[in-house]
């Protein structure tokens, strides 16, 4: 007679990467980025609702280049219609449509920052382009998180790189350019921000 095994295999440990569909809600909500400030803890999350996108973007730029613009409106998302919203992915090219995030209803002060990424197809026709240029939106915006003013923050791909320039769809150095950029932009960006806010 076989003797059933005490032993147990051990539980797999959950992973914390949001890109994983099967993480749990709490560890998700701990991969999203936070930074310390002096005003105490910031933290950036993304816009999820076409309705606020829209609203950023009828706004006047805060700054430019040559490939890139950002708006800025210093608002809270706009509550969902139910008290649970659920990720609702933009017409726009705003992102990748499996990123999973926490609900846009939470207005607390430690959220402190709110941002989108368009990138649209004619300008980036090449969908590992696109993705390449998400990211580094997202990284530039997680550097300057702490500089730039509270409220909703849209960057907008504005102009193609020159496919001769930079040939292939994902390159090291399409990427150095586009984050080099990029945070040139949201500096400037921040410094422009602050000196609206002083003038009122």
């Amino acid at each position: 007679m076989a003797v059933p095994s005490s032993t147990r295999a051990a539980p797999r440990a959950a992973s914390a990467w949001p890109s994983e569909p099967g993480a749990p809600a709490a560890i998700l909500s701990a991969a999203l980025i936070e930074r310390a400030s002096p005003q105490g803890p910031r933290m950036i999350r993304r816009l999820l609702r076409s309705a606020d996108f829209e609203r950023v973007l009828r706004t006047r730029t805060q700054a430019n280049t040559a490939h890139f613009t950002v708006h800025h409106v210093s608002d809270s998302p706009s509550a969902p219609a139910s008290a649970c919203s659920k990720s609702i992915t933009p017409k726009l090219s705003t992102g990748e449509a499996d990123a999973v995030l926490m609900p846009v209803n939470d207005f607390s002060a430690a959220v402190a920052v709110w941002f989108g990424a368009v990138v649209p197809k004619r300008h980036a026709r090449r969908s590992v382009t696109r993705t390449l240029l998400k990211r580094q939106i997202r990284a530039a915006m997680s550097v300057q998180q702490d500089a730039l003013a509270r409220g909703l923050w849209v960057v907008r791909l504005r102009a193609p790189f020159d496919r001769t320039v930079f040939p292939s769809a994902a390159s090291d150095a399409l990427k150095c350019a586009a984050r080099d950029e990029l945070e040139q932009l949201l500096a400037a960006a921040a410094r422009r921000a602050g000196r609206l806010a002083v003038d009122r």
